[in-house]
């Protein structure tokens, strides 16, 4: 059949005009609309990539399947932060380009048509609908997924994306309710979907005990980092992966957008076909990657740290918003502050927020045109600059 038409908002150049009023502000444009990740790539990482530049697995074609030292990494790190022994609950492991071509593609890999039905939430990642969209299947875009009895009794439910953190609002349902979506999938059939990929960006209960940093609380045991719910964890999956795919990146947690390192990992029966079909087209994570994927999941210094950075940029960032008059609160999980717009529309928000230098997301692109998206995957001196200016607006 091939790839079909979408439609998405979704389009970046309808900044461009607001991004020309910003760089004309005292001081210039300071950009927090997008989530792509400014800090270093961890030294281990980048000594990894350094070691492995010729390799038997650089020189030669690379593993669709990963290495073996790259599968070994996954299981662990999913037993040290997700709760999860991948083996005990027979789920396989296939390493992505990224976690966006994985989101693209899935409803495609999964053979799913007209006739097929993928639920995903009203307020969304975009790549859910424009994948639902490739592979010609229906949309059903509902206010929360969680709430089982709106598509459960729809025979033609195949899929149904969860995203926890959410991206844009940040949101993280309960194990019970993650459970309750499990359990309904697997009566209809369908396979829940699962995007994790801010998962250790979890601030809904704070390791945080006494007056010491969360960095030097995570580094004291590394295991500690804390984690979102995870699908795949026996409390939600019933100890089995059957009908459960979990998705995650490491461009978040290692700041390894660029390397375009993910997984897919879960119900070996799906995971499985998916991987000869990934040969079969050439979707393999270079050799000298993957060796950097490991170093990126083995390394819970590096990841504290990243952790920490983020933890402190809402900290100054969040009461400055609500000084300036947005209800604005730190989000369950993920790099984002999710606010209703001051004037009820995005774009006459961002309009005002130009003349500042300041650009964020229209809560549009998502879903929810009455809602503006704050990333703070900028420098600090960025989030400073911005809580200035904010503050300054006010006086």
């Amino acid at each position: 059949m091939g790839f079909l038409p979408y439609e998405t908002p979704y389009d970046w150049s309808r900044l461009q005009p607001l991004r020309h009023t910003a760089q004309q502000a005292v001081g210039g444009m300071i950009d927090l609309s997008i989530g792509s990740p400014v800090d270093p790539v961890p030294d281990s990482v980048r000594q990894a990539m350094i070691e492995h530049l010729d390799a038997p697995n650089a020189h030669g074609y690379p593993q669709t399947t990963g290495t073996a030292q790259l599968r070994e990494a996954i299981m662990q790190w999913f037993a040290r932060y997700r709760r999860t022994d991948l083996q005990a609950i027979d789920a396989d492991i296939v390493p992505t380009v990224g976690s966006k071509e994985a989101v693209a593609l899935m409803a495609s890999l999964l053979g799913l048509g007209p006739d097929d039905v993928v639920v995903q939430p009203k307020v969304s990642y975009p790549t859910y609908a424009i994948g639902t969209q490739l592979a010609g299947a229906q949309i059903l875009a509902v206010d929360d997924v969680t709430d089982t009895s709106v598509w459960e009794h729809n025979p033609h439910v195949k899929a149904v994306w969860v995203n926890a953190p959410n991206n844009p609002t940040g949101t993280v349902p309960s194990v019970q309710a993650l459970r309750q979506v499990v359990e309904a999938a697997r009566r209809i059939g369908a396979v829940v979907l699962s995007d994790e990929c801010y998962a250790l960006l979890y601030w809904k209960h704070d390791a945080v005990q006494s007056n010491a940093t969360a960095t030097e609380v995570m580094l004291q045991e590394q295991d500690t980092i804390p984690s979102a719910p995870c699908m795949l964890e026996p409390a939600i999956s019933g100890s089995s992966a059957r009908n459960i795919l979990v998705l995650y990146s490491l461009s978040k947690q290692s700041n390894m957008a660029g390397y375009r390192t993910a997984l897919i990992a879960g119900d070996a029966a799906l995971v499985r076909p998916m991987t000869a079909t990934r040969r079969q087209i050439g979707q393999i994570i270079p050799g000298p990657v993957q060796a950097a994927m490991v170093a990126g999941l083995n390394d819970s210094k590096a990841i504290a740290t990243q952790v920490e950075r983020y933890r402190n940029r809402f900290n100054r960032l969040i009461p400055a918003l609500r000084e300036f008059g947005y209800d604005a609160h730190m989000p369950d999980g993920a790099l984002y502050v999710w606010t209703a717009a001051r004037h009820g529309d995005c774009w006459q928000d961002m309009q005002e927020l130009a003349k500042l230098g300041l650009i964020v997301s229209p809560g549009e692109f998502y879903g929810d045109s009455g809602y503006l998206r704050w990333s703070v995957t900028v420098p600090d001196d960025a989030i400073d600059q911005a809580v200035q200016r904010l503050h300054a607006a006010r006086k």
